[in-house]
């Protein structure tokens, strides 16, 4: 399965399943959560949205000739689950009295993996100039 394949089936999924938990989080979760905890799964919506949507303008934009465009993909695809993954898992165990408080430290790996992705983009925009 090649990189290119790979991002683009990636920013798929990612941007259904963003769509399902929206409207799940939106719907069935609007009473069992407190206020905080329904913002909380609400970014995670949303962070995992965004970042579909740049998986699937890369698979469609980038050669994948380079380790760097690799890296980037990889950054956003394993960045978005750590990050939005345990957020859902944190807020949902939470609402059962059952807080996975192991899942605590991976959300901001998951976020640094997402600010390496952006600043590894950048950084292929910009050394071409140099």
């Amino acid at each position: 399965m090649g990189t290119i394949f790979l991002t683009q089936l990636m920013g798929a999924i990612y941007g259904l399943l963003a769509v399902i938990f929206g409207a799940f989080g939106a719907h069935a979760l609007k009473k069992k959560l407190t206020p905080e905890l329904l913002h909380s799964f609400e970014t995670g919506v949303k962070y995992q949205m965004y970042h579909a949507i740049v998986l699937l303008v890369l698979g469609f934009n980038l050669g994948f000739d380079k380790p760097l465009d690799s890296a980037i993909a990889s950054c956003f695809i394993f960045g978005t689950l750590l990050f939005s993954f345990s957020i859902y898992a944190l807020c949902l165990s939470a609402a059962k009295g059952e807080k996975l408080r192991f899942l605590g430290p991976v959300t901001p790996i998951g976020g640094l993996l997402l600010v390496v992705g952006w600043g590894l983009l950048l950084y292929s925009f910009v050394s071409p100039l140099f």
